[in-house]
């Protein structure tokens, strides 16, 4: 075949961006593997210097490119690619920040109200205090075994997640993404008693 020939199909290495990502619309993976290639390092970069945390920064960098696979909206006559992605880069961090901000404020409350816990002989208080204690062990038994465990080697054991992904002998990154997930769903179970 004739390297000009209409039929032939362009080497995708050389095209430029909107060309890729017309390529990615239609659903051609090498699109995605070669997008990926000229800019997971800015993705992530920019995730790095905004949470300030590898196996964060890695996830949403794999987030950010899943969501151009899944929901392509990116429009060319509205700036570069490499904007394009920044723009979400920067929006899906700032999300990450701010779940982490209402998780952590979440188990501030959860853990003030886990340690106040006053020596008191008087029956009202204990009673008070055993029953918020038997809704914590009953939210916690909600959750699945894997992300239980993280959260109570984390508050009751008072492990770091380093700690816990060493003594399981799993990646941090996983740690984390389970007392994360098991988080917002113990937030969730324990939200009306706890506001």
């Amino acid at each position: 075949m004739h390297p000009d020939s209409p039929n032939q199909k362009p080497n995708l290495q050389e095209v430029s961006d909107a060309v890729l990502f017309q390529a990615l619309t239609a659903k051609d993976t090498s699109a995605l593997t070669i997008l990926y290639d000229r800019y997971a390092n800015l993705v992530y970069g920019l995730a790095m210097k905004i949470l300030k945390d590898t196996p964060a920064a890695e996830d949403l960098t794999q987030e950010v490119f899943l969501t151009l696979w899944r929901q392509p909206s990116y429009n060319p006559a509205r700036g570069s690619f490499s904007s394009f992605l920044i723009t979400l880069t920067r929006s899906r961090a700032i999300d990450k920040l701010r779940s982490r901000s209402t998780n952590l404020k979440f188990l501030d409350r959860w853990s003030k109200q886990m340690s106040s816990q006053p020596d008191t002989n008087h029956p009202f208080e204990q009673a008070s205090i055993d029953e918020r204690s038997q809704k914590v062990r009953t939210a916690l038994a909600q959750l699945p075994e894997e992300q239980r465990q993280v959260l109570a080697m984390s508050y009751y054991e008072g492990l770091s997640q380093t700690e816990i992904a060493q003594r399981l002998e799993t990646p941090l990154g996983t740690v984390k993404t389970r007392a994360r997930q098991g988080l917002i769903k113990l937030k969730r179970i324990l939200q009306d008693w706890i506001n």
